[in-house]
């Protein structure tokens, strides 16, 4: 054989070799019942977030599968990081991450697992938040809150998820950059929130905007400062918390999908363009237009070194607020 002839068939070899391994990569669907574990109650942030995420996959044909909710709710996100670290190459169980997760294994020594021993997927959005009152109150902005938190400090009350949810996280630290004490109240559900407050029976709520937009359009709950660097498009005429001369850190909650640890490549390039073909859908557009979320889509590769710089921020935020962090 030639040294050409022998170039070519190399070629041609590789060439099979390749389109072969493509075919390997692409060859992965589910072949029965999905789960999509979240940390949060029945009502709570992710609970709502992946069974919306389900009816639009549902409602644009995407998946042959059912995929069902597993709420996994101890220790803020402990039992659902060890949940899916136990599933060690199941590649029909994914998991909806927030920085809960980030930050409850920095605070808590019963955490085993961080997400730095899951498998990343995706990123899909950053929800902002902003602070909210009964619109009966006396508060007209956040200045107001805290004057009377300094008047009687302990006796307001916030509602909130976990101690290390974005909400509670956020109440913390306005608390830290301004001297004055308020109560947390743990209540999981985001509905219970908005009733209690609603009731009086808590002072303050820190939601994400489309969980009480109905209730500020009726004039029954009150914003009185975005936490966010610039005033929300929905909220124009709603100071961020900077420009009520508060300065402290802004987070906003990230969510997206982790599988468990040693599943397989084409496992993750099927999510990966799975949920990328989500976000192209009507359904995911209009979700994040109702919702007043940002679409920051990322790919797995790139969603670990996210998580190396939130693991970073989250810390500084903790030690910000006082909380103590045992890693």
């Amino acid at each position: 054989m030639t040294k050409k002839k022998l170039f070519y068939a190399l070629l041609a070899v590789l060439t099979l070799s390749l389109i072969s391994t493509s075919a390997q990569g692409q060859s992965y669907k589910p072949n029965r019942p999905v789960e999509i574990v979240v940390h949060s109650a029945l009502g709570g942030g992710s609970d709502v977030f992946a069974r919306a995420v389900v009816e639009m996959i549902e409602r644009e044909n995407l998946l042959p599968q059912r995929l069902s909710v597993v709420n996994k709710t101890a220790g803020a996100g402990i039992e659902a990081m060890a949940y899916l670290a136990g599933k060690k190459g199941d590649d029909h169980t994914i998991g909806i991450f927030t920085n809960t997760w980030v930050a409850t294994p920095l605070t808590s020594k019963d955490a085993k697992y961080t997400v730095k021993d899951l498998t990343p997927l995706v990123r899909l959005v950053l929800e902002p938040t902003i602070a909210v009152v009964n619109a009966q109150s006396s508060f007209m902005n956040m200045n107001d809150f805290v004057a009377a938190a300094k008047k009687n400090p302990g006796a307001l009350k916030q509602a909130g998820g976990s101690v290390t949810a974005i909400e509670s996280l956020t109440g913390l630290l306005i608390q830290r950059a301004t001297g004055v004490r308020w109560t947390f109240i743990p209540t999981p559900a985001v509905k219970d929130r908005i009733a209690n407050v609603l009731a009086g029976s808590v002072d303050i709520i820190i939601p994400q905007p489309q969980d009480v937009n109905e209730y500020i359009a009726a004039g029954k709950l009150r914003p009185i400062a975005a936490l966010t660097e610039k005033r929300l498009a929905v909220l124009p005429n709603v100071a961020t918390i900077k420009e009520q001369g508060i300065q402290m850190s802004i987070i906003a909650n990230a969510r997206g999908f982790l599988a468990p640890p040693g599943i397989a490549k084409e496992v993750v390039e099927f999510w990966e363009n799975f949920f990328a073909g989500l976000t192209r859908t009507a359904s995911w557009k209009k979700y994040v237009e109702e919702n007043q979320v940002e679409d920051v889509f990322l790919k797995s590769r790139d969603l670990a070194p996210f998580f190396d710089e939130q693991i970073t921020l989250m810390r500084s935020v903790l030690q910000e607020a006082g909380v103590k962090v045992e890693r």
